[in-house]
Parts: C-alpha cells; sequence; structure tokens
C-alpha cells in the first residue's frame, strides 16, 4: 500500500522543521516546501529579510530537509501574497482598521495556493507546524483544537480555514510544549533547533507600517486633526496609517494624563482621543463569518471569545444580526476592540468560528 504523501510548509523554523520530522516518523512520504513570497528580486533585499519570507528561510529550510532525508522545493507565491496579503494589509490601514497579516496569509497562502498546488502533485495533505490540533467532531466537522501549550497556541490565526481545508491538513506539533520541540530538534542534529521565533510581520521587518504603506501603496496619507470624544481639536496626527484603537505611545499630545486612541475616522481624517475607560465597551459587531466546529448558529450562543491574538478570552453572547454579520455581547467590559482584527468564538477546546471585527 503507498504512503500517503504530505506536502510540510517549511519556513526554516524550528517548529516546521520538527513536524516534517515527526510526520516522516510516522510513517508519512514527507515533501518539504518553503513558499517564496518576498517581493524584491535582487539578493541584497532578500538576504536582508528573514523570518519566513527571507533567502535565509530557504536556506534553513533545505538544510533541515537534508538532514532528514525529504525533498525539498521552493514555489513562487509571490503573486498570490502581494494581492492577498499586502495589499490588503495596506487597504485596510488606508481605511482607518488594523489588519492580520497572518490570518490573510494562512487562510489564503499557506492554505489555498499551497494546498491547491500540493493536490495537484499528487499529495494527500499539507501540514504546518502550528500550535493547533485539528479534531473530527461527532457532528462530522472538522474544527481546530487549542494545542498542548497554551502559551504557544496559534488557533486564533487559523479561525477561518474552510472544511476542505481542515480535512487536508496535519498539525504534528499541536501535541507537543514548544521546549518538546526544540529538545527534538536538538536531539536529531537539526541546524535550526535554537533559531529563534519570528514574531514581526515578516514583509515590514522594522515594523514602521506607515512608512511601508507610504512606499509601496502610491498614496499620500495626509496629516489630520486629533479630536476629543465630543469633537473638540487638541492637535495635529502624521496620517491614519500610524495609528491603532488602544494606542498610548507616540501620540505626542499633552494632556496633563494618559490619554488614547478611541477611534479612527477615515472619512474625516480624524483620530480620536480619549481616557481609558473610553476604550473598553462590553459588545462588537463583526462581518466575514466563518463557522468551524458548527455549520451556522440560529440562537444566542454562550462563547469564549478573543479579540487579538494575546487576548486571553472573555464569556460572550454571539447572536446572528444577518446573513453575515453577528453582535458579540460581553459578561465584562474589554479593552481596544479594533476594527480589522479578528474576534474567535472558543466552545471549550474547540474553534466553533470568528469573524473580522467592524466596530
Amino acid at each position: 500500500m503507498a504512503k500517503e504523501r504530505v506536502v510540510v510548509g517549511m519556513s526554516g523554523g524550528v517548529d516546521s522543521s520538527v513536524a516534517a520530522y515527526l510526520l516522516k516518523e510516522a510513517g508519512y512520504d514527507v515533501v518539504g516546501v518553503t513558499m517564496q513570497i518576498w517581493q524584491k528580486e535582487d539578493d541584497d533585499t532578500v538576504s536582508a529579510n528573514g523570518g519566513c519570507c527571507g533567502q535565509s528561510a530557504v536556506e534553513d529550510a533545505a538544510r533541515v530537509a537534508s538532514r532528514i532525508g525529504i525533498p525539498h522545493y521552493v514555489m513562487n507565491f509571490r503573486d498570490e501574497f502581494q494581492e492577498k496579503v499586502i495589499q490588503y494589509f495596506m487597504d485596510e490601514y488606508l481605511a482607518g482598521r488594523t489588519p492580520n497579516p497572518c490570518i490573510a496569509c494562512n487562510r489564503y497562502v499557506k492554505w489555498e495556493s499551497l494546498l491547491q498546488r500540493s493536490l495537484q502533485i499528487g499529495a494527500d495533505y499539507i501540514a504546518t507546524g502550528h500550535y493547533a490540533r485539528i479534531a473530527k467532531l461527532p457532528n462530522g466537522r472538522f474544527a481546530i483544537q487549542r494545542s498542548a501549550t497554551a502559551a504557544k497556541d496559534q488557533t486564533y490565526a487559523l479561525y477561518n480555514l474552510t472544511q476542505d481545508q481542515l480535512s487536508h491538513t496535519l498539525m504534528p506539533v499541536g501535541d507537543y510544549e514548544k521546549g518538546r520541540i526544540r529538545q527534538i530538534a536538538e536531539e536529531i542534529g537539526l541546524p535550526v533547533a535554537h533559531k529563534p521565533d519570528s514574531m514581526e510581520i515578516c514583509f515590514v521587518p522594522d515594523q514602521d507600517y506607515a512608512r511601508f504603506i507610504s512606499e509601496n501603496s502610491g498614496h499620500v496619507v495626509p496629516e489630520g486633526n486629533f479630536v476629543t470624544t465630543d469633537g473638540k481639536v487638541i492637535g495635529r496626527h502624521k496620517g491614519i496609517t500610524h495609528y491603532t484603537v488602544g494606542q498610548r505611545k507616540g501620540l505626542n499630545l499633552s494632556m496633563g494624563k494618559p490619554v488614547f486612541v478611541v477611534e479612527i475616522r477615515p472619512e474625516t481624517n480624524e483620530v480620536v482621543i480619549g481616557d481609558n475607560q473610553d476604550v473598553f465597551t462590553d459588545r462588537l459587531r463583526c462581518s466575514n463569518l466563518n463557522f468551524m466546529s458548527v455549520e451556522d448558529i440560529y440562537e444566542d450562543t454562550p462563547v469564549v471569545a478573543k479579540i487579538r491574538y494575546n487576548h486571553q478570552g472573555a464569556k460572550a453572547v454571539v447572536r446572528k444580526t444577518g446573513a453575515d454579520e453577528a453582535e458579540v455581547v460581553f459578561e465584562e467590559p474589554v479593552r481596544a476592540v479594533t476594527p480589522g482584527q479578528a474576534v474567535v468564538f472558543y466552545d471549550g477546546d474547540y474553534v466553533l468560528g470568528g469573524g473580522t471585527i467592524l466596530g
């Protein structure tokens, strides 16, 4: 009987490297693939950018593949990454929202594009090094399940994968603590055993989002007014791409007390400033819904909702308010609900679904 083939998306980091090793040990026919997504062709630019986008990722993944004895290929996804991740990232900031490019990359590049190409070359599955698990539930649906390590859990960034994508996905790292993954890498002599985790947005390595957008979008982002919640003008801002809801640093306002970004109004080019209590709310609206552990919801549904990657989650009730819109009402107010970010609903350890925050 032929082995099932799995294409492992290898970023050159320790997690995806160990994922490939674990799957080979489990008896799969493993093929390593590194996705080429960096936009600039010249060697200096490519080599200067690490993370999962740079040339170093390709070289590290190739060394790991050689070490564990699997083939390694590079697939070009530049066009998909430009359209689905970079352009989306810029468009959202220009519209006064705060995007999550890693979620878009997962959905449209790492899964939609890589899975499609992998199936075309005879693969049964794709696999990644995410700290998450996939379960098939008694109702027959696939769902993302929290990983064994709360500290590294990445389920929030995977909420919008489809049933078809989940049915063709393996996530072997989700059963392990991070320390154990590094230990395995060390035991088998992987050259990336102690490589630091990549934390930043890979295509903006200096984290200066506003500069990146002004240089790459073709848009001049004008200065505008800082205003209070009651409409009083209190200063000038550098352009809305410099700000996000809840922000305190970098405002350069002398108010005699800590103040925060409460709202961004692209239609009037205003950034609204308020006190800390103004950044709290007990409800939000969301759209672009994706349900995972259930096909849909038809009544008020209790969940634990996460409103950003590092949010612990808060008890809430979610109710549909339209075909592709829902309201989430929290038991206690939550801080800095940010339009453009994801809200992810959990039912115990499983992702029930989620959506994009409207406000």
